[in-house]
């Protein structure tokens, strides 16, 4: 159970981490150059993990194992991120910000689940979306 429920966790305190550090990213840097830093820590961390923690060893040998969802992944965090730099400069608090997104993104993805994965799809989840909408338009009143 605790394999289950520890990487939630995880996510959670990982994407509070997140936004409080993209609430509070100076106003006076270029928003590029801040994720510049960003993807180099990130790329440098990456890389001691895989050498502390990963099974294989071997880099070249599972670099070439990728394709192409790590280059799109890639660009989507770019996107992800920027988005959210963006959303907190327009002048969204950042719990709203954080709210309305993840609400909307959570109707995004049980369409995309069920177009793409074959994921089932309840009247009990049609409704939570009707909710979430209802949210974000309350929201965002």
């Amino acid at each position: 159970m605790w394999n289950y429920i520890w990487p939630i966790f995880m996510v959670i305190g990982a994407n509070a981490l997140y936004h409080v550090c993209a609430k509070s990213t100076p106003l006076t840097v270029e928003p590029l150059a801040s994720l510049t830093v960003t993807y180099l820590t990130a790329a440098a961390g990456s890389l001691i993990l895989f050498f502390l923690v990963g099974e294989n060893k071997d880099l070249l040998q599972e670099v070439h194992k990728v394709n192409w969802t790590s280059f799109a992944l890639g660009f989507a965090i770019i996107a992800l991120e920027l988005g959210y730099l963006l959303v907190y400069r327009a002048g969204w608090k950042v719990g709203m910000g954080s709210l309305v997104a993840n609400a909307g993104l959570a109707c995004v993805l049980l369409v995309v689940g069920l177009a793409f994965f074959k994921e089932s799809f309840s009247a009990r989840q049609l409704v939570g979306m009707g909710v979430c909408v209802l949210g974000i338009f309350l929201i965002a009143k």
